[in-house]
């Protein structure tokens, strides 16, 4: 406090900004996290607290049974397990074919290099409702609707996994992989014994990208799977407002269960989101 008085004595017009610039961050905050506030604590509201005018910011009385209501109304359990495999399966899968095609176009003398490496991105360019069609009459010729199959194998591989790799691992010392393959290492154990724990915060943060995409995956899930112990919970809350449209209680209760995941995930996986999109800024 004392420091930023004897600052503000020094500059005042430097104070000035500083004060405004944290009094709109202040704002952004609330404006940020009111929604995310309100859908916590509206889960443990009663109906009369939701439905009051104007409305209660906090619960009056903690009314638990929301939650209980959820799993009631629709087969939530099932539905969470089958959001964890989809969204396990599609981020391992993403790591490995992203980290073996990254390796190829970043250390590897391939003909075309960059002309495939081009192909790669192209992909990124193509808008997922292009494709969507294609995709599901190949699950529906399968046979593979209603299935976890059908849930995953279109994302097992993207252009920008490649991408992000790529770059990552294109700032890794030539020296120490010199040294790498001079102490007998070939390709596949200096991939797993020396980039890969080299580069984890790159890797981190394509899986946390991956499995956040997946988790939130709303209208692929919903087209390939209509039985309710298929599908995911994204499908699950969407069907609570169908169910019951009076209880906003459980749909908000539904939501904190979808959400405190992916809030965890992201709370302790910032770090590594930050330091793997800038690896590749600074050299």
């Amino acid at each position: 406090m004392r420091r930023w008085l004897h600052s503000a004595r020094a500059d005042p017009g430097g104070a000035i900004s500083r004060a405004l610039i944290y009094l709109a961050l202040a704002i952004m905050t609330v404006v940020i996290v009111f929604p995310l506030y309100y859908t916590f604590v509206g889960s443990l509201m009663a109906p009369g607290d939701i439905n009051s005018f104007p409305p209660s910011l906090y619960p009056h009385g903690l009314h638990p049974q929301n939650y209980q209501t959820v799993f009631g109304l629709i087969p939530l359990g099932q539905q969470y397990i089958n959001s964890i495999i989809q969204s396990g399966v599609i981020t391992v899968a993403e790591l490995l074919t992203a980290t073996l095609a990254a390796y190829a176009f970043a250390f590897l003398d391939l003909p075309w290099k960059r002309f495939w490496f081009a192909i790669f991105l192209s992909t990124m360019m193509v808008p997922w409702e292009a494709i969507i069609i294609p995709n599901y009459l190949m699950m529906a010729d399968a046979g593979l609707i209603n299935t976890y199959f059908a849930l995953v194998l279109p994302f097992l591989a993207t252009g920008f996994g490649t991408f992000l790799l790529r770059q990552a691992f294109l700032t890794f010392p030539q020296d120490l992989r010199d040294a790498a393959f001079i102490d007998g290492c070939g390709h596949l154990r200096f991939l797993v014994q020396v980039l890969v724990p080299l580069q984890r915060p790159a890797l981190a943060a394509l899986g946390v990208f991956a499995f956040l995409g997946a988790w939130n995956q709303y209208f692929w899930p919903l087209l390939v799977t209509q039985n309710p112990q298929m599908q995911t919970i994204q499908i699950g809350i969407s069907q609570l407002q169908s169910v019951d449209t009076n209880d906003l209680g459980s749909v908000m209760a539904g939501v904190v269960l979808a959400i405190v995941p992916t809030l965890v995930l992201v709370i302790f996986g910032q770090r590594f989101i930050v330091r793997g999109l800038t690896a590749g800024a600074l050299k």
